[in-house]
């Protein structure tokens, strides 16, 4: 499958993409139904199985028909949810159900990136406070207060990242809360037809963070003893924010990665005779500590049928990704690819972090056509999955493009829906203003966001 947006890239036959595009000037529409579509034009095999609802009474206006319809509708495709999950968790790899975007999927991509942001909502970045990077509030409550009361899901473990390894000098001696652990409830069960395990992971906050995303450098991951596989390569940065741990201090932190691999087997094993599913979001770096432990729970086979899977099945491993960098080179992917990790990358056109690392040397600058690659493709940075891409961009405030607010945003009510072959995006833009190619009264304009977007880069790494 090509690429829907050909402006943005070259084209990526392992990919397949779809665009929304928008204003983010104009008025938000927050008070929309979450599942306003028009039965009408329904054309996705699951969309057509799901709309079964009938009229309304004659008495009834026509707009309070119209409300009806949206609403029995939108209940209707939830209500399926439980029959049709292995598909929304990529099963077939979303086939057909990205363009035209699938309801169900928009429903379920819309519930993860709002779990997503429960983190930055509950994220304390008060120096003067005795819960300073780390959770304002209790595992009981953190939902609640986040708004998100009635998600069905309950937190069992929040999670830390020590000080990523670089011999560069940080601030040390504090917790950082990059995300936490849930379960679906027992309600929720009946809802999403298995018992859903979630890890969510937000993105860069702090310096040493900041510094960490900055070694834009290829190491192997090496996360299996038994099989290192020195050709699956991640980036160094995001491998020492997972793996870094403070065992040499009184009270030293486990690496994220061992607080992770604990509580997901714990949790498998206490749902062993249920189906489960495995479910990892994120938002910019989070998004890639996600991959990283998607990559690293299959590697090791806890997904895998065994005596702590009493349903004898292969649990499936998601992640959805929003504004997500490059983490790891081509045969970090391909080990995904074979290790059955299904990856939904949902992507802003002009957002400059998802170009990132390997803005030149990535999977559209391996080699020429006809099976021959470079010597040096090995070392080329990868995206993983399969991509649903937005387009939005304000030109007073650049750094809206990687704002998870408004890609939630923007999913929960597109301005329009279609294939675009031919709106530029910022990259394109921005390389056309380099090489003087923006003339005419938007030139100013455009120069100014330019600059903007230096800022982003400087303040908001990912």
């Amino acid at each position: 499958m090509a690429s829907a947006v050909v402006s943005c890239s070259m084209p990526n036959p392992i990919m397949s993409s779809a665009t929304f595009i928008t204003d983010l000037i104009s008025q938000p529409c927050n008070s929309l139904p979450l599942l306003k579509f028009n039965p009408s034009t329904a054309t996705t095999p699951l969309l057509q199985t799901y709309l079964q609802s009938g009229p309304a009474p004659d008495s009834v206006s026509h707009a309070a028909k119209s409300r009806t319809r949206t609403i029995s509708s939108a209940k209707s495709v939830v209500s399926k949810l439980a029959s049709a999950w292995r598909e929304i968790q990529g099963l077939n790899n979303w086939e057909n159900l990205v363009e035209p975007l699938d309801p169900l999927l928009r429903h379920e991509i819309i519930r993860y990136g709002e779990l997503v942001a429960a983190c930055y909502k509950a994220f304390d970045l008060d120096p003067s406070s005795k819960r300073y990077l780390n959770c304002k509030y209790g595992k009981r409550s953190m939902l609640r207060e986040a708004g998100l009361a009635d998600s069905g899901y309950e937190v069992t473990k929040y999670i830390y990242a020590a000080a990523p390894d670089i011999n560069i000098p940080i601030q040390t001696g504090a917790a950082r809360w990059i995300g936490y652990v849930a379960v679906a409830s027992d309600r929720e069960v009946k809802t999403l037809g298995r018992r859903d395990i979630v890890i969510t992971f937000r993105g860069t906050v702090t310096n040493p963070e900041w510094l960490a995303n900055l070694m834009s450098s290829l190491t192997p991951a090496r996360l299996d003893p038994h099989d290192p596989r020195p050709n699956v390569k991640v980036e160094a940065g995001f491998l020492s924010l997972y793996t870094s741990n403070e065992s040499g201090s009184r009270f030293g932190l486990e690496s994220c990665r061992e607080q992770l691999l604990s509580e997901v087997s714990r949790l498998v094993n206490k749902h062993k005779d249920e189906e489960i599913s495995i479910t990892l979001a994120g938002h910019s770096m989070g998004s890639s500590l996600a991959l990283l432990l998607a990559y690293d729970i299959a590697e090791l086979g806890l997904n895998k049928p065994s005596s702590n899977n009493g349903t004898g099945k292969e649990i499936p491993v998601t992640v959805f990704s929003f504004g997500g960098p490059r983490v790891g080179n081509s045969g970090f992917k391909k080990r995904c690819e074979e290790l059955g990790v299904k990856v939904l990358r949902v992507v802003n056109v002009n957002d400059p972090i998802t170009k990132l690392p390997g803005v030149v040397f990535n999977e559209n600058f391996r080699g020429f056509g006809g099976g021959f690659e470079f010597p040096w493709s090995c070392s080329c940075y990868s995206h993983v999955g399969v991509e649903l891409m937005l387009d939005f961009f304000k030109m007073h405030n650049p750094s809206c493009v990687h704002d998870l607010e408004n890609y939630i945003g923007l999913l929960k009510c597109p301005k329009s829906w279609h294939r675009d072959h031919e709106l530029g995006n910022l990259m394109e833009r921005a390389k056309g203003l380099v090489m003087g190619g923006v003339q005419g009264l938007d030139s100013l304009q455009w120069r100014n966001a330019a600059i903007n977007m230096v800022n982003l880069f400087q303040s908001q790494w990912t």
